[in-house]
Formats: structure tokens, sequence, C-alpha cells
């Protein structure tokens, strides 16, 4: 948390400070990905590799008996 205050109490220019958030939007990101790889986890729009969006259902030209 110390290293956060000393963050917020550094004086920056614009370009500075719009480059440290891109930097912890990239981590961010980042950080989500990796747990994502790590896990396995898929998306969970998708069950058994067909999407649940449009043409996932019956109407969508799919037949089911």
């Amino acid at each position: 948390m110390n290293k956060l205050n000393h963050l917020m109490q550094k004086e920056m220019t614009r370009k500075e400070f719009l480059a440290t958030v891109g930097f912890g939007v990239a981590t961010l990101f980042g950080l989500s990905a990796l747990i994502k790889l790590l896990t396995g986890k898929e998306n969970p729009l998708q069950q058994n590799g067909k999407s649940l969006g449009y043409g996932g259902g019956a109407y969508g030209g799919e037949r089911r008996s």
C-alpha cells in the first residue's frame, strides 16, 4: 500500500500518467489471460464446441429430434 500511496503523491506529466495507467491496464488483462491459461477454463458462452449465440438453437438451422 505504501507504493500506491507514493505513486499517488508523485507529480507527473500527462504523458507519464497515461503511460502508467496503460501499463496497469495491460497488466490486469495479462494477468486474467494467464489465469485462464493456467486453469484451463473455456469461454462460458461455449459448451462442447457449440456457440450458444445466434444460430445455436433450433431456429438457427440446427434440428433437434
